[in-house]
Formats: C-alpha cells, structure tokens, sequence
C-alpha cells in the first residue's frame, strides 16, 4: 500500500460516522455577524484606514486626482529609484512628472530581472478601514502579483471614496474570488521567537499608500 494509499483510507474512516449535509454552502454558516465595527461617515471611514494603515508601518498620503503625478514624482524622487515597475492598465497621468525609466509587467520577466527594480507604481482592488488592509487582485492597473512582492519599495493608490469599505465581510462582497487576491497589511515584514522584526523578507520593505480624492474626502496633508 502506498503512502497516498494510506492517507485516503485514514481520511476514509474519520469520515465514516460523519452524516451527508446537503444544505447549501451560503446558507450552511450563520451571517448574523456584525458587518462592520460603529457608525461612521465616509471621512470617519477613510480617517479609520490612514490611521490603521500607518499603525502598520504603512507610509500615507493624500491627495487630489490633479496633483496626484506630483506626488507619485516626489516618492520616487525621494527613494531615487533608476527604474519603475508599471503595470500594463495603470493610467498614464499617473506617472506623467516621473522621471525613473519605466519597465513594464511582462510574463518573461525573471526574478533576477524583477529584482533590479527598486520601486513599483500600483492601483488597487480596494482597500479596508477596519484592518488598514490593501486588496490587490491582478486586474490591468495592478498587474501580476509578483511585481508587488519583488521590488523593495511599493506605491499603492487608493480612489476615495469609492475603493474604501469599513469591514471585510463588506470586502469580501466586492472581490471576485477566481480572481488572484492579494491582501497586504503594511510592509512585509516577520518576526522570530525572539520577536526580532525585520522587514522586506517577503516583499517590499517600504508601502506608501496614496489615498486620492476630491477636497471634500479627504483631507490633504500629502
């Protein structure tokens, strides 16, 4: 008997005495849960994600649609970069005042190649105030998930108020599970037993999250 053999029939007998449920998969968990944590407006919401993005070491601006490449151009002017990582939806005016040379998301790209840039310029799926939780979902503006993961420094833009949800159950409503979803929560980063934390390990060290909105949601300090 072979190794898988042996597994399936433990799996087999641990399941002998378990009674076949036909109830349907969304009616089979309770949903009564609280949807989100308070009532709050839509400044008290994106207040909420600032707040909690930058508790997790999340660097945050905000901004105008008009002044956004400005911004986009002082982070990258700031960190230096001599090549930018684009995804291949991203839009143009959103790196319009950068100077970095730009290397596009291709599927040929390896990770020796991936590892030479230092920064990338995302969008996002959307972004979630009560955890301070971005959601990236491979759509064009965001491109592969490996070219958020190799680069030592992301810029991750957000549109207010429209990408901003309170909770994740509200979250989960809104993405596309086929989809190759992404949820980052700060910079990456790890600890030992020792509770030593480094960061970049597993992606980018440095996440600056650029919050973009007209006057009224949100409040500038960019």
């Amino acid at each position: 008997m072979s190794s898988r053999e042996r597994i399936l029939g433990r799996v087999r007998r641990a399941l002998a005495d378990v009674q076949q449920d036909d109830t349907p998969y969304d009616q089979a968990v309770a949903r009564d849960y609280l949807r989100e944590h308070g009532d709050r407006s839509v400044t008290q919401t994106v207040d909420l994600l600032a707040e909690n993005l930058a508790d997790y070491r999340a660097i945050v601006h905000r901004t105008t649609p008009e002044e956004l490449p400005y911004v986009i151009m002082r982070l990258l002017a700031e960190r230096g970069p001599q090549y930018v990582l684009v995804p291949p939806g991203l839009p143009p005016e959103w790196m319009s005042a950068a100077d970095p040379t730009r290397v596009h998301d291709r599927a040929v790209s390896t990770p020796h190649e991936l590892d030479k840039v230092e920064s990338v310029v995302t969008g996002c799926a959307l972004a979630i105030a009560e955890t301070g939780t971005i959601v990236l979902d491979g759509s064009p503006d965001q491109g592969r998930r490996r070219i958020t993961l190799v680069p030592d420094h992301h810029i991750c833009v957000v549109r207010v108020p429209e990408q901003v949800v309170s909770s994740v159950p509200q979250a989960l409503e809104r993405l596309d599970p086929t989809r190759p979803l992404t949820w980052i929560s700060g910079p990456s980063a790890t600890s030992d037993i020792e509770l030593d934390r480094v960061e970049g390990v597993h992606g980018p060290r440095t996440l600056e999250v650029v919050l973009v909105g007209d006057r009224s949601s949100v409040e500038l300090n960019s």
